[in-house]
């Protein structure tokens, strides 16, 4: 297949870029700026918000792929839920139309549904609205946390504990997450391809390893070598006063936006394996390729 990617370039785009071309998939991405050529990649310039730089690009195309997204808002440099996942699927779905290009996969996120408190999965919710009333052969991913080599979140952790032992808490810290390799999900937009049945679906993707905030940040502690650090548990009615105030500084480390999904937890049945027919990666070992030599 000829594929049309964006978000090609980010951290789960590489692993899918990885997966297809693997696969002997042709690649067209959509990047702000070209990079080093890499074999059966071909590269486009433009702007995911901005769709007169690429409406043509998926002409000739058998798929189109769109994984933009972003975790965190930060409005005074326009970089907004609403332009980055509402936005950019209108832009992505109508390139699709336009060159005649029926197979349509859309990265979510797990947690996304109608009425979420949060704005990052409401705009997500909205981009799946978008999505399946397109009249497109669509599919849908909502991942959980997603990890490995270039991730943001737990590489962020270990950064944490190579400072210091000590690993601030909010709240109990009982609230689960049930993490999912990058190749694993990469392995599931590929395998879509190649399957009518998934036409019409959304898939929450998460991994074998349920475990409570706390514990992830033990297994982290125990991949890199050394001891469970110290978890110091800050109120969360407390927490809930400081992160508002504390928010648009783009250094401090959670919104209120990433506090609320922390809460509502990320787990899912692990249904997706019945569709797929494979296990996923293990966290600890997963982590361990990557953490055990800081």
């Amino acid at each position: 297949m000829k594929i049309f990617i964006s978000g090609g370039t980010g951290f789960v785009g590489g692993h899918l870029v990885r997966e297809l071309t693997g696969r002997g998939h042709q690649l067209r991405i959509l990047t702000h700026s070209k990079r080093p050529a890499t074999e059966g990649v071909e590269q486009v310039a433009g702007d995911v918000t901005r769709p007169e730089t690429f409406e043509q690009a998926a002409e000739g195309c058998d798929a189109v792929i769109n994984l933009v997204g972003i975790i965190r808002e930060f409005p005074f440099r326009d970089v907004t839920f609403k332009k980055l996942h509402v936005q950019a699927t209108t832009n992505m779905l109508e390139a699709a139309r336009k060159c005649g290009v029926s197979r349509y996969l859309q990265m979510s996120a797990l947690g996304t549904r109608s009425g979420a408190v949060s704005g990052y999965h409401r705009s997500k919710w909205q981009a799946e609205e978008l999505v399946r009333a397109s009249g497109l052969d669509w599919t849908i991913f909502r991942p959980s946390l997603i990890f490995g080599p270039k991730d943001a979140f737990i590489n962020m952790l270990a950064a944490q504990l190579r400072m210091a032992p000590v690993m601030p808490v909010i709240g109990n810290g009982t609230y689960r997450l049930q993490p999912i390799h990058a190749d694993d999900v990469a392995r599931c937009f590929a395998m879509a391809l190649e399957m009518p049945a998934t036409i019409g679906q959304v898939y929450e993707l998460c991994g074998n390893d349920r475990m409570s905030y706390e514990e992830l940040l033990d297994t982290i502690a125990v991949a890199m070598g050394r001891s469970k650090p110290l978890k110091p548990h800050a109120p969360l009615g407390l927490m809930k006063l400081i992160i508002p105030v504390m928010q648009n500084i783009p250094q401090f480390p959670i919104t209120m936006d990433q506090l609320q999904m922390l809460l509502e937890e990320s787990i899912c049945d692990g249904a997706w394996k019945l569709e797929f027919g494979f296990e996923p990666r293990g966290f600890s070992e997963g982590i361990g390729e990557y953490l055990r030599k800081t």
